[in-house]
């Protein structure tokens, strides 16, 4: 199931940070770049972001997914997205995506960004309509893609 995640609660902020530190080495390893932004987050850094974190919780009570998504009044970025290692391919990167298109079917536009080599991801936000909109080095051969998917 898929709930909102109150960055209030210290234990769930430990939750996020924990699964931060399992999922992202893997896009690092992918992209080339060890410095990911989120692999420098601290729980203050967390809790202080101004994003809007959902997570997928497993019946047991599990955080095995999160989307975080910064929103603005013509657009929603999608600034995280995080699955459990133990969980890739079962579909819970997509029933998030699917939960925040939902969420806010009224935005027109969703932003999201990826590393150009994360193949993974590329492919699943072209599955939902997002469109490459550019791509920019962040370090020496290190590219990232922004993705525009527009609704209205």
């Amino acid at each position: 199931m898929i709930h909102s995640l109150s960055l209030e609660q210290r234990d769930i902020v430990q939750q996020i940070w924990a699964l931060q530190h399992m999922a992202y080495p893997i896009e690092a390893a992918l992209i080339g770049f060890k410095e990911l932004p989120p692999l420098q987050d601290t729980f203050e850094s967390i809790s202080s972001s101004g994003e809007f974190f959902y997570g997928y919780i497993t019946e047991e009570g599990e955080l095995i997914g999160v989307i975080a998504v910064e929103v603005e009044q013509e657009q929603v970025t999608i600034s995280r997205m995080m699955v459990h290692p133990n969980h890739f391919r079962k579909g819970i990167a997509r029933g998030l995506i699917q939960h925040v298109l939902d969420t806010y079917r009224d935005t027109p536009l969703f932003i999201v960004m990826t590393g150009t080599k994360n193949t993974p991801a590329v492919s699943l936000y072209e599955r939902f309509g997002f469109q490459r909109k550019g791509a920019f080095e962040v370090a020496p051969g290190v590219e990232l893609t922004e993705f525009h998917l527009q609704l209205k």
